[in-house]
């Protein structure tokens, strides 16, 4: 595949994450109102904590159908939007669906034991013994708590990836469970036979939008490309390229500052998926990576053979030109993060400048192949060296390296610290917002 050249957005063109973010918006708003109405047609109860409860429980399974969406990894919302930010709303959604299942749970025993004149407690353990699906229900919440505790930033930093996955794992067990749950006494939803066909149609697209986005088009394309490793080429102490090949890779539609969830078939690691960013951009033949030894799966890639088989899930990530919005760039890179910046010069068309901003020059990874790219599209390259203080990308110091950056697309990527740093140092410079654009590794579900 020949490396694609991106034009900017003409600035009257809405910019595709908002067109991603909007239809988002307006699919739930859509489907709050479909429900809504159902609702309201299928009657009222007499009490009015039992009615609170019901529309607190609509409302947590629609947050629920949403969560997968949003984890489904759908080509095209994860091109515009961005792995980061979707595991970002998944995440927020995730505790607005907690609190609306509590909120339904409390109201309905409180309703019910109002009517009865039973305490909650023995009104919620009636429930659960006398109505159909109401056991489910309990162990569904149950679930549901036990992830998200574990999704809670404390639980978060001390747990491997590959455990929290594993938990995580326990949520498609809850929605089966909530979902027969809701077909079983949700009135709602029995009312009618619209209602009814409704209801299956949207957990059909929210199941069916997981099913395809994390499991068939994977499969697919690793059938397809048939990855395998070609070579392993050190690049630093602590650095690695590993060059991939395989089929008709011109077809797979990667680009330039994507990533991949990488994993390597052999007998000790077959197991880990690394998220590792393309280094180079695709060319149709090989596909790269650029890796440091930061743990035990990236450390180990080093020893890999040529020929291992990989399989890869991907590409991924909103960190691309199709996002320009000027026909300048500024892009920006710190550490190891040079790599999507490395494989973004190769691709995008315009005057860009390049800032590499690493501790020492011997950290400069991927520099040499830097200055030959940036000699080559006429691109200015600054390598700024030294320690974290005094800040040398501090406003004062990046608008002279730039003086017309708030006439530039921006491009960051990097370890957070600077990151964050960089992000406030644009905003001092008056940047627009539309014109930075940066991606944080974040896996989710």
């Amino acid at each position: 595949m020949t490396t694609v050249q991106s034009p900017p957005v003409p600035p009257t063109a809405i910019r595709p994450k908002v067109v991603a973010r909007t239809g988002l918006y307006a699919v739930l708003a859509a489907n709050a109102a479909v429900v809504t109405l159902f609702a309201v047609q299928a009657g009222f109860a007499s009490n009015a904590l039992v009615v609170i409860g019901r529309f607190a429980g609509l409302y947590s399974a629609l947050l629920m159908a949403f969560q997968l969406l949003l984890v489904a990894r759908l080509p095209w919302l994860d091109r515009r939007i961005g792995m980061d930010r979707l595991t970002n709303w998944h995440r927020w959604t995730g505790f607005s669906l907690l609190w609306t299942l509590v909120g339904h749970v409390v109201f309905i025993t409180l309703g019910y034991a109002d009517s009865s004149s039973m305490n909650p407690v023995s009104q919620l353990v009636d429930l659960a013994e006398t109505v159909e699906g109401v056991l489910r229900a309990a162990v569904a919440m149950v679930l549901i708590l036990v992830v998200g505790g574990a999704s809670g930033r404390w639980a978060r930093r001390r747990l491997a990836y590959e455990t929290w996955h594993f938990i995580h794992l326990y949520t498609y067990i809850a929605v089966v469970l909530a979902f027969t749950h809701q077909v079983a006494v949700g009135t709602t939803f029995t009312a009618s036979s619209a209602a009814t066909a409704y209801w299956y149609a949207v957990w059909g697209v929210a199941l069916g939008s997981v099913f395809l986005g994390r499991l068939v088009l994977p499969l697919w394309r690793n059938w397809r490309h048939q990855l395998r490793v070609e070579a392993v080429v050190p690049e630093a102490d602590n650095v690695v390229s590993v060059y991939i090949t395989g089929r008709d890779l011109d077809r797979l539609p990667a680009r330039a500052g994507q990533f991949f969830l990488w994993r390597f078939l052999t007998k000790d690691r077959w197991w880990q998926a690394n998220p590792f960013s393309l280094s180079a951009a695709p060319d149709g033949t090989r596909l790269r990576l650029t890796a440091k030894a930061a743990g035990d799966g990236s450390a180990g890639l080093r020893h890999l053979k040529p020929g291992t088989r990989v399989f890869a899930e991907g590409p991924y990530g909103a960190f691309t030109a199709m996002h320009r919005t000027r026909p300048e760039a500024l892009l920006i890179a710190g550490g190891v993060g040079v790599t999507p910046i490395r494989a973004l010069l190769e691709e995008i068309d315009g005057h860009a400048v390049v800032i590499y901003r690493v501790a020492g020059e011997r950290d400069a990874v991927l520099y040499d192949e830097l200055r030959e790219l940036a000699l080559t599209k006429g691109a200015e390259l600054h390598l700024v060296t030294g320690p974290p203080v005094p800040d040398q990308l501090a406003p004062r110091e990046l608008a002279a390296l730039v003086p017309d950056i708030a006439e530039r697309d921006v491009f960051l990527c990097g370890p957070p610290p600077m990151m964050n740093a960089v992000l406030g140092t644009l905003r001092e410079l008056d940047v627009p917002k539309p014109q930075i654009h940066f991606e944080r590794f974040s896996l989710a579900g």
